[in-house]
């Protein structure tokens, strides 16, 4: 805890000292607007000055802290939701009136139970954090008191109204109440049933805190009692009878009473507001600085932002970066990097490119950074600490729209040149611009010459020639463009690091309409070295755009090759998955077996044994018959050819001769299968994809009356003849699952004749076209396979032809 404080005072000692030198690039780069969005997340409306007042750190320990704070909590709303922070006030004020004696009524009290209930909220939403999150700093500082909390609920019902229960004596005083307003209203209502022809209307009311009832004025005298009251037309009086006299005296003083008990709550509770009045203070900021760091998480996740990683190198590198405060749905994200080879970045390009709006995204996200804001840029970000943020940016662009004069513009470089150091970073918009060229050029060159000599950050936007030559030659310093489309006259909002750019001001003024006369007159007006400068920068710019293209085609090649890749290794992967774990059970089956075969031919020779020391028994017969059951069922067969030699079933006859496409039994091994081909006592069975070689007398014919009948209509196959489809469709399958399908129609497509049948599988990447492709080349079924054709397919579809 005095670690934290430590780091605070430091923190804010620094910042004191360097405020001067971020004031105006606060207002200038547009960071108010980024509070004001930052308090739009915020529920606690206490904390929304706290958010206002933020400033930027000097300190990199402080900032790791802050940006670091702001991921945990990022990570606790991805991870449980945000917690709740609603119906928090700032209590400061009526704590404040409390010490000094003032009765706080109820509806600060209220507050302060709210404040209470909250703190218990947090404890619980907190509860799982580990012992070196960051958070548990403010945790800490979360103070429960459960006993306020239910004092103040228990005895308070709303900001007006004081619960019953909150003492003894105002239950005992609210119940003589009621007992006596209904004593009075029971009087009074004998009036309205029995004396009500005197009656202005048949009511109960009160007049001055007194219950009355409104009698006619001509009958005022019939019926004694106080008049309280009259109507304005005088029609009407409102006389307290004196029958009731004494039950209203007797309310009044119990409405008094009421008063004074309920005061004495009041201050009761106030009393305990006080006793723990520097523990509900510090919950108080602890919330505020919870609530503060969440909105930091909300606006973190819909800027969709990174926590931007802190250097002692001087270094700026800012990953697909996007100005905060313009549409995110269109905004471009550009690549900045800025310091090691070069200090000092020179921006050129055409008006509306983007230049400023460059600028503008550098000085914002720093200013982000140092005041512990996420940044809306890409992982792998990084900046340094600035000791200040120096910023001339003259807002013709549609960020600020206001002018600005090469006056106003001295003005603020002379102080910019005043205040910079090593560790600033320096902006600058259209330096030297709103004077005469020539002077302009060279008193911006011998601007940015001397804040290069110093090392400090300078970016500069610009569209003098000399500045571009300046940087190309110039140690530390390098051009940059913003991209702009020729062709369509539009910028792409790109920046390009290390290619000066063209104002484009011809081709612009061409494709606007003016006529090629003019300018090729203004043309003709601009020196030779000045026109092969341009031409050069523009030769360079297309040669860029042509390698960009290309890269991006072999990026997009490559992209398509690692997907394939990777499909092919995950296909690889589950298939020696499957055949390991086929071994594994194959290998168990075998084992099993041969654990039964030992078994069994222990079992065996036990009895062949036994068979052998009977042998001259006179029932050996019987032995003998009795021996083979006992086999048998141990065995589990129905037959046994062993030493004892009985042959139990006859040789098997099929009804008819064996044909091809007939349903056999293949009784040596239990499966089904089908005929595909008869060579004497040789036979080919197909079981599923399988081609088995056996003999006929291994057979058994399996008749079906079905099978049959459409044998009798024609039908040269096995049942699944008349079901089987011409194609298949996989798309959206994975390999193994796909291979997995098309193994089964091909087996349909086989048994039932077929010579062509379709797979349609998709475009796509291509993935599981290569795929099944490859496995084709492996299947005996398949003579041939081609790609579709137009009308059959193109390449989301492969045609294929069997044996």
């Amino acid at each position: 805890m005095k670690n934290r404080n430590n780091l605070k005072l430091n923190s804010d000692s620094l910042n004191s000292l360097s405020a001067d030198n971020f004031s105006k690039s606060i207002k200038t780069l547009e960071f108010d607007k980024i509070l004001e969005k930052l308090i739009s997340y915020c529920p606690i409306e206490a904390a929304h000055n706290k958010i206002l007042d933020i400033t930027p750190s000097v300190s990199a320990e402080y900032i790791k802290r802050m940006l670091k704070e702001t991921s945990e909590a990022k990570l606790l709303i991805q991870t449980k939701s945000s917690p709740s922070l609603g119906g928090v006030r700032d209590i400061t004020s009526h704590l404040a009136r409390a010490e000094k004696g003032s009765c706080l009524n109820m509806k600060e009290l209220l507050d302060v139970a709210s404040l209470l209930r909250v703190c218990s909220s947090l404890n619980v939403y907190f509860s799982s954090l580990s012992e070196d999150n960051l958070l548990n700093v403010y945790i800490s500082k979360l103070h429960e008191n459960r006993f306020l909390e239910e004092k103040i609920t228990k005895a308070i019902i709303s900001e007006d109204i004081m619960a019953d229960s909150a003492s003894d004596t105002l239950y005992e005083i609210r119940r003589k109440k009621k007992n006596a307003q209904n004593k009075v209203k029971d009087v009074l209502n004998k009036y309205i049933t029995g004396d009500s022809k005197y009656l202005q209307e048949n009511i109960v009311t009160t007049r001055n805190g007194r219950y009355v009832i409104p009698v006619k004025a001509e009958y005022k005298n019939e019926i004694k009692g106080l008049v309280h009251d009259a109507s304005a037309s005088g029609a009407t009086v409102f006389i307290e009878p004196m029958a009731v006299v004494e039950a209203n005296n007797e309310l009044r003083t119990l409405e008094s009473q009421e008063k004074l008990e309920i005061e004495r709550i009041l201050y009761e509770l106030t009393s305990e507001c006080t006793r723990f009045s520097s523990d509900l203070k510090e919950s108080f900021d602890a919330i505020c600085c919870i609530s503060i760091i969440f909105a930091k998480a909300e606006f973190s996740l819909h800027y969709n932002c990174c926590e931007p990683v802190i250097n002692n190198e001087k270094y700026l590198r800012l990953n697909e970066a996007r100005h905060p405060l313009l549409d995110q749905k269109k905004v471009v994200a550009t690549n900045i990097y800025l310091g090691k080879s070069f200090t000092t970045l020179v921006i050129t390009g055409p008006n509306t490119g983007g230049k400023t709006v460059t600028l503008k995204t550098i000085g914002l996200l720093s200013l982000m950074t140092q005041c512990g804001l996420h940044i809306p840029a890409s992982d792998g970000s990084t900046l340094p600490v600035f000791d200040g943020i120096l910023a001339d940016i003259g807002d013709e662009q549609s960020i600020e729209q206001s002018l600005s004069t090469f006056s106003a513009h001295m003005v603020n470089i002379v102080d910019i040149l005043r205040r910079y150091s090593a560790n600033s970073l320096v902006l600058f918009d259209e330096l030297g611009a709103g004077t005469d060229p020539i002077e302009g050029a060279a008193l911006a060159q011998t601007i940015l010459e001397t804040i290069s000599e110093r090392g400090t950050l300078c970016a500069a936007t610009t569209h003098y020639a000399e500045l571009k030559a300046y940087a190309l030659d110039a140690k530390n310093v390098t051009n940059s463009s913003c991209e702009f489309d020729i062709k369509t006259l539009k910028p792409t909002y790109r920046l390009m690091i290390g290619m000066p750019g063209r104002s484009n001001a011809f081709a612009i003024a061409r494709k606007l309409g003016l006529s090629e006369g003019i300018i090729n007159r203004a043309g003709s007006k601009i020196n030779k070295e000045t026109r092969s400068f341009e031409e050069l920068i523009g030769k360079l710019e297309e040669d860029r755009i042509e390698l960009e293209n290309q890269k991006a085609h072999a990026k997009k090649l490559k992209e398509k090759a690692q997907a394939m890749f990777d499909v092919s290794e995950k296909q690889r992967l589950n298939f020696n998955k499957r055949i390991e774990e086929e071994g594994e059970k194959a290998e168990a089956k075998a084992q099993e077996l041969l654990e039964r075969a030992r078994e069994s031919a222990d079992f065996v020779f036990n009895q062949l044994q036994e068979i052998q020391r009977k042998k001259d028994a006179e029932n050996f017969k019987e032995l003998l018959a009795k021996s083979q059951d006992e086999v048998r069922k141990a065995l589990g067969i129905a037959e046994l050819n062993n030493k004892i030699g009985e042959k139990i079933e006859a040789e098997y006859k099929p009804p008819r001769d064996f044909v091809k496409g007939d349903n056999v039994l293949i009784a040596t091994l239990n499966k089904e299968g089908v005929i595909d081909k008869i060579d004497g006592e040789k036979v080919t069975v197909l079981i599923g994809s399988a081609r088995f070689n056996t003999k006929l007398k291994e057979l058994r014919l399996i008749t079906d009356k079905k099978d049959d009948s459409k044998k009798k209509s024609g039908s040269r196959g096995p049942r699944k003849m008349m079901e089987a489809k011409s194609e298949v469709d996989v798309r959206g399958f994975i390999g193994d699952d796909a291979i997995f399908v098309v193994d089964k129609f091909l087996d349909d497509a086989v048994l039932s004749g077929l010579v062509n049948v379709r797979i349609i599988h998709g475009k796509g990447t291509g993935a599981l076209r290569k795929a099944l492709w490859d496995y084709f080349k492996r299947d005996k079924r398949i003579s041939e396979f081609r790609m579709g054709t137009f009308g059959e397919g193109d390449s989301g579809v492969t045609v294929v032809t069997l044996k």
